[in-house]
């Protein structure tokens, strides 16, 4: 009797695992996010491994990672389907102005709140949110989930991630060559971002023809690799942080009103990209591209390119505390918009047949 109440336990206990996926995925907690908190715990626990050279530095393996990542982005981006995507040319003046204009411009004015505080590096790290280019792959999948323009949300994901590498930088630049914090030279961090970042994507680029399918047949495998290349920057920033003692000033309140300000940043955004679709006159699909990919805000290229624009490594988990959180946020929201969105017009197309 006893082994057959086990028995009928065990199979409880397997049969709740799917169901605890399920209801994690439901509510954006995917595995990522789960390990990306799971990082800064080990970094907590653990910082000495994240800092050491011996025998290995992990700081070299993810900066070599990061040129890996746009070697492999380039490799997937296809010059044709670009060039397909430059029809819509309204829309996306109404992306790229919201990524690298609306969303500066939204945060920039809270600089004086915050300048000379302990806060201050919470400010930098909301700003460099605002800085961010547009995800590529969430971005797509919620326009495709919520019925938009799938190939202007190509088109609008892929550009925006080049156009960052020099407008992130410049954004970031009005503040870090003033600091005292970061020793930034904006001829050094260009360098450095050609060097690490666009010359991987313009190689990658020009042998699109002749290795771009064997990239898109095992793009699923190249974003695992993707995923672990974030991960190891996030767990090594987080490491040189905890280490210098970097995070005593803020408590769980703190981490708290943070995510608030990222979630009314999200809101804030989203809903004036709407007021402009619609003043645009854009029709429902192109609407729907412009809000998820103005929206969205890359959590990969914030990772790989805060190695290159933060020398002072004790302040870049700092840095990335705000991207990792309206990360979060942003798949939680636009996932649960972008489905009901999706419902919406399934019951227009089923009124009208």
């Amino acid at each position: 009797m006893q082994k057959e109440k086990a028995e009928h336990e065990a199979q409880k206990a397997v049969g709740l695992v799917p169901r605890v996926g399920a209801l994690a995925a439901r509510v954006g907690l995917d595995w990522f996010l789960l390990a990306l908190l799971a990082m800064i715990g080990l970094a907590y626990l653990w910082p000495e491994f994240g800092i050491d050279r011996e025998p290995v530095s992990l700081g070299d393996v993810a900066g070599y990672g990061v040129s890996l990542i746009f070697f492999f982005y380039g490799l997937r981006l296809s010059l044709e389907k670009l060039k397909a995507g430059l029809s819509s040319w309204r829309l996306h003046m109404v992306v790229q102005l919201s990524t690298f204009l609306l969303f500066p411009l939204l945060v920039l004015p809270l600089h004086s709140f915050f300048e000379g505080t302990e806060y201050e590096l919470l400010w930098l790290g909301s700003f460099y949110v605002a800085a961010l280019p547009s995800t590529v792959s969430s971005a797509v999948v919620m326009v495709a989930i919520a019925g938009g323009n799938m190939p202007a949300a190509i088109f609008n994901a892929s550009i925006s991630s080049i156009l960052g590498i020099f407008i992130t930088p410049l954004w970031m630049g009005l503040f870090l060559s003033a600091s005292n914090t970061a020793d930034f030279e904006m001829g050094d961090v260009l360098g450095k971002l050609v060097l690490q970042v666009l010359v991987p994507v313009i190689l990658g680029i020009l042998l699109n023809s002749r290795w771009g399918s064997f990239a898109e047949k095992h793009k699923k495998k190249l974003r695992y690799f993707d995923q672990i290349i974030i991960l190891t920057i996030v767990y090594t920033s987080f490491c040189e942080s905890f280490e210098r003692d970097m995070f005593s000033a803020f408590g769980w309140q703190d981490i708290l009103l943070l995510s608030i300000a990222m979630l009314l940043l999200f809101f804030l955004a989203f809903l004036l990209i709407n007021l402009l679709s619609r003043l645009f006159g854009f029709k429902r699909e192109d609407r729907i591209t412009a809000i998820f990919c103005g929206s969205k805000k890359s959590l990969v290229h914030g990772t790989v390119m805060s190695k290159v624009l933060f020398p002072d490594a004790n302040m870049v988990g700092i840095i990335l505390l705000p991207i990792m959180v309206y990360h979060a946020l942003q798949l939680l929201v636009s996932s649960m918009m972008a489905q009901r969105m999706g419902r919406a017009e399934v019951r227009e197309l089923e009124s009208g047949s």
